[in-house]
């Protein structure tokens, strides 16, 4: 009755995703490379999950 009010999971690891994009992409710009290195990381790892939803 209530689904509406359920979150989309593949939206929220979508908007995650492209968070971490972003704060990567600033970081790079900053010069420090080595956090753009970790949050490219975290971002891959949540574009895999991502797929793996999708597949499903």
């Amino acid at each position: 009755m209530f689904g509406f009010l359920k979150t989309d999971p593949k939206k929220r690891l979508d908007q995650e995703y492209k968070a971490l994009l972003e704060q990567a992409m600033q970081a790079q710009r900053s010069g420090d490379i080595r956090k753009y290195s970790e949050l490219t990381e975290m971002a891959e790892a949540k574009k895999a999950e991502l797929d793996q939803f999708s597949q499903s």
